[in-house]
């Protein structure tokens, strides 16, 4: 196989991409390494050269510079000699057992794309495209578009039999481009999320967190839709599919305290292009599977409705959410009971007020007069509303969702956690934060779950049937974290869960 690198003038993470080239199981002598440098200079020729000096596998290729990756990644396709070409940037890196495994995964299923798992490395990046293997996805069925980066693995000969390559130049969106002109013409997509493949870094000053000129950015966004509409027919698959660019790359723009902390020109700026381009390319099909507050967001836009967007963007960023334990108390059988109060206020008062009956949102600070008259009801949105209590350790990068209620109405809920049900045997953990995820009428909000010492030393000590010690306190600004003894304790952890065994038995008896 064949990896692909275009490279411009790399810093000191080029040296970590390197290194885990060197480390993986899949033989040298089984791939390859381009180079392709987009006319970086002497200076990083120098270093390339002397990359490739002692690593047989690694070919540099010295190219005019371009300034974008289009031209060298393309050039990376017409050179490759590998059965396959897997893509990566010169900032990232790859888990050492990522060509092993997505060569032989390939093979499996005769695939022509491979999604290798990619694990953010400083950003947060889309779950659901990696819950589970998927060895035939299907194009708007699964999540495909959640991932449109170009860090993926293709049939080499798919690429040039079908030319499917990069726009040369300076063209945004050019991994969006070329990826969905590859999910249309595959025969077989497959999903490797089994299995850590690809290390996508995030740096100070990346591309990705700069601001959108809107003047030259949303053109290339049209020549995305173009490719859409070509391959598709008028329907819910189109529909489908234009949504995700349609709030990923415009409603989103229009949300909170983002759209809020644009100087005004710019905001102007915005505006004058997003608001057309949404009446001209994205019809009712593509907002009837929007969220409640996008689709509210997307008839201001297109009704021209600056100032109540600036309104609804101001509610949204006012609205605040908390979750506090109003009591706290242990069960001889192990669990930790919280109530908790839950609430979403806005100035004082409750911000997200839902008509009993109709669904309708009656305390938005927004006018409708003159919109669809269904515009303000939430509908569906209302099914889905929960709250969720999580365990989440940010440093060891581990989630433990505890309890997850059905919520049509807010206020005082109860849940229990169990340690030895939270922690395995051999669960080294000390433990962790606990946050609360709230969905309310399509809106989620994410925040710590917030006690005051007292409330929480009133539940005493975990009894022996709860395992090692486990003992709630308030750290820092009254968040709670749920402590647990480790190493010590492990007596206590074996006579707990034996004692639950001893339990169990006599009930079923």
């Amino acid at each position: 196989m064949s990896v692909v690198v275009p490279v411009f003038k790399p810093g000191a993470a080029f040296d970590e991409l390197i290194a885990s080239l060197d480390r993986q199981t899949l033989g040298h002598d089984r791939f390859e390494v381009l180079l392709c440098d987009d006319g970086s200079g002497e200076e990083t020729a120098s270093r390339l050269v002397e990359v490739a000096r002692d690593r047989a596998y690694i070919r540099v290729a010295f190219l005019p510079h371009s300034g974008w990756p289009g031209t060298p990644r393309n050039h990376g396709i017409d050179d490759a000699r590998g059965t396959y070409i897997q893509f990566v940037d010169q900032d990232d890196w790859l888990y050492d057992g990522a060509l092993e495994a997505l060569c032989d995964y390939a093979d499996l299923h005769s695939s022509d794309v491979i999604v290798g798992k990619e694990v953010g490395i400083g950003r947060r990046l889309p779950s659901r495209i990696f819950r589970k293997d998927v060895p035939r996805a299907r194009l708007g069925e699964d999540p495909l578009l959640e991932m449109l980066t170009p860090h993926k693995m293709f049939r080499t000969s798919f690429l040039r039999e079908n030319r499917i390559r990069f726009p040369d130049g300076k063209v945004r969106l050019e991994d969006h481009l070329f990826v969905m002109r590859a999910y249309f013409e595959a025969s077989t997509i497959s999903i490797l999320a089994s299995q850590p493949c690809y290390a996508w870094v995030k740096h100070a000053g990346s591309a990705s967190s700069s601001r959108i000129e809107p003047e030259t950015y949303f053109p290339h966004l049209e020549a995305v839709l173009d490719l859409v509409e070509r391959y598709t027919e008028p329907g819910r698959l189109r529909d489908r599919l234009l949504r995700h660019w349609f709030r990923g790359k415009i409603l989103k723009r229009l949300t909170g305290k983002k759209f809020l902390g644009y100087p005004d020109d710019y905001r102007e700026r915005l505006l004058d292009v997003v608001g057309p381009l949404a009446k001209r390319r994205f019809g009712p099909g593509v907002d009837g599977g929007l969220s409640f507050p996008h689709r509210i967001r997307a008839g201001l836009l297109r009704a021209d409705r600056r100032t109540d967007l600036v309104s609804f963007a101001r509610f949204e960023m006012e609205m605040k959410c908390r979750a506090v334990v109003t009591s706290a108390r242990w069960s001889r059988g192990g669990g930790l009971y919280l109530t908790i109060d839950v609430s979403i206020t806005r100035d004082g008062q409750e911000a997200l007020v839902i008509e009993p009956g109709t669904g309708r949102l009656t305390s938005l600070p927004v006018s409708v007069h003159g919109l669809p008259t269904a515009l303000l009801e939430a509908g569906r949105e209302l099914q889905n509303d929960q709250v969720e209590l999580v365990l989440r350790d940010k440093a060891a990068g581990v989630e433990r969702r505890i309890a997850s209620l059905h919520q049509p109405s807010l206020g005082e809920i109860s849940v229990a956690i169990d340690p030895l049900k939270v922690f395995g045997p051999s669960d080294e953990s000390r433990g962790a934060k606990l946050f609360v995820t709230v969905r309310r009428a399509g809106w989620t909000f994410d925040v710590p779950l917030t006690a005051d010492a007292a409330t929480l030393a009133a539940a005493g000590h975990s009894p022996l049937l709860a395992g090692r010690t486990c003992t709630p306190v308030a750290g820092r600004g009254g968040s709670v974290e749920l402590r647990r003894v480790w190493p010590g304790g492990r007596l206590k952890d074996l006579a707990g869960r034996a004692a639950r065994r001893v339990r169990s038995g006599s009930r079923k008896s």
